[in-house]
């Protein structure tokens, strides 16, 4: 982090200061285990946990300053704060105000982060890149990552995720981005946003910040992001498979374990890639990056190598070999779009195919009709045994008919899942993270 004042960040979230204004601080934690020499610790209030019990810990390992809305018990400089959540959303706007480097603003209702470590690959082929850290992506992540910002770094991918209108406006306001990326508009966090006009207005506020001269890139192949034409006159750029679109993919193969081949077009420039990454989604993915790319001034070839040099994160798509079988583990997050796209790639491996889902949330009053409506889809691109687990998912059976078993639990399905799973089988895993199903792709691997 660049070196501010405790004036400087008291002046940015209108707190009141007890100290020497010119002290300086080098980092801003919430994590109290975090705090060392030169830290401003953020004490929150949480559901469980009291931060500001922790100030006189954080001072003991060096904290400069506590962030708070208590007067500590102990004698240290503090800024007073009504609320230390949003102050410090008003000290990383002003952190961010510090920086002249290219942001760019990643969101959609899936992909946003592989889309986002791709923008990244290809732009760290010329440039010395900060991005979002795992999911750090919402009005708690978005200033953590922020203040993660270091006077080396050249450009900035902020990921930017949300569940109910006015937040994309509030990360939009700190982040300023230069240019703004909507992947797609799917079926989630329907319980506060109603249905896909909603999260497509909700999405959309992420350009109520847009810097000024600022580029919108959007994925035409999505029914509701090809209806934007423009924002206070600056027309999207769109990409997508058909030839028409500024950015467009053709000569598409999938590999499965060895990624999806296929040709980027953009002008003159025509590049073939192979994306190291399953799942003829990630095509799009690699698009939005090429015209990210290209926006900043890469070449073809540093385009293609930040492609190929892809990896992805967490429990996404990643690759699982065990017992004879191969387990795509992409538990960390599910909703009837990525679902379906898992199953688009999972109906593509020979031998005895398997999903094993569970309950998507957040989908609102229709939540039934959409399990329903996955089963089926399952049953349709002709996968062999559905397993299904939770309340909601019992419709996900219902959906796929016969062929399918259902579990009320996770532990029941962990229980019985040895006998119903056989060598050679291609699994995929997939629910939303409050599922916990990492417990099952765990189980698989014992041996």
């Amino acid at each position: 982090m660049k070196p501010i004042t405790l004036h400087e960040v008291a002046a940015a979230c209108g707190g009141m200061l007890h100290g020497d204004p010119d002290l300086v601080i080098t980092s801003i934690v919430t994590d109290s285990r975090k705090a060392a020499e030169g830290s401003l610790f953020a004490a929150i209030k949480g559901e469980r946990v009291d931060g500001h019990r922790f100030i006189t810990m954080t001072v003991e390992q060096g904290a400069v300053c506590a962030l708070c809305e208590d007067a500590p018990e102990i004698d240290t400089p503090y800024i007073q704060v009504e609320s230390t959540l949003v102050a410090l959303k008003g000290i990383a706007e002003y952190y961010r105000s510090l920086f002249t480097i290219p942001f760019i603003g990643v969101t959609g209702s899936v992909g946003k982060t592989s889309t986002k470590e791709l923008i990244s690959s290809v732009l760290s082929q010329k440039y010395n890149v900060h991005k979002t850290a795992g999911n750090f992506n919402n009005e708690l992540g978005v200033p953590l990552t922020l203040f993660g910002l270091e006077e080396s770094h050249e450009a900035a991918v902020i990921e930017m995720g949300i569940s109910g209108f006015g937040e994309m406006t509030r990360l939009s306001k700190m982040v300023r981005p230069d240019i703004s990326v909507i992947t797609n508009i799917g079926y989630c966090h329907l319980e506060n946003l109603g249905d896909r006009d909603g999260v497509l207005k909700a999405k959309t506020e992420m350009f109520t910040y847009l810097k000024d001269n600022g580029t919108i890139i959007l994925c035409h192949d999505d029914d509701k992001l090809c209806t934007v034409t423009d924002y206070q006159g600056v027309k999207p750029i769109f990409y997508g498979t058909d030839p028409t679109d500024e950015y467009y993919a053709d000569h598409i193969e999938e590999l499965l374990l060895d990624g999806v081949r296929c040709t980027l077009h953009h002008g003159d420039s025509v590049i073939n890639v192979t994306i190291p990454a399953m799942g003829r989604h990630n095509v799009l993915n690699a698009l939005c990056a090429m015209a990210v790319g290209k926006q900043l001034g890469l070449t073809d070839a540093q385009i293609k190598k930040g492609i190929e040099s892809f990896e992805n994160v967490g429990s996404r798509n990643h690759i699982i070999h065990t017992r004879g079988m191969t387990v795509i583990d992409d538990c960390y997050n599910a909703n009837p779009t990525s679902t379906k796209a898992g199953l688009n790639t999972l109906s593509n491996f020979s031998g005895r195919t398997v999903a094993l889902l569970g309950d998507m949330k957040e989908l609102g009053a229709d939540e039934l009709a959409l399990h329903k409506e996955v089963g089926a889809y399952a049953k349709e691109k002709g996968v062999d045994l559905l397993i299904s687990v939770g309340a909601l998912s019992k419709a996900t059976a219902e959906g796929f008919g016969d062929g399918a078993v259902y579990f009320d639990t996770v532990e029941d399905c962990i229980a019985a899942i040895g006998d119903l799973l056989k060598e050679g089988d291609a699994v995929l895993v997939k629910a939303s993270h409050s599922m916990h199903f990492e417990t099952i792709v765990a189980s698989l691997k014992e041996e």
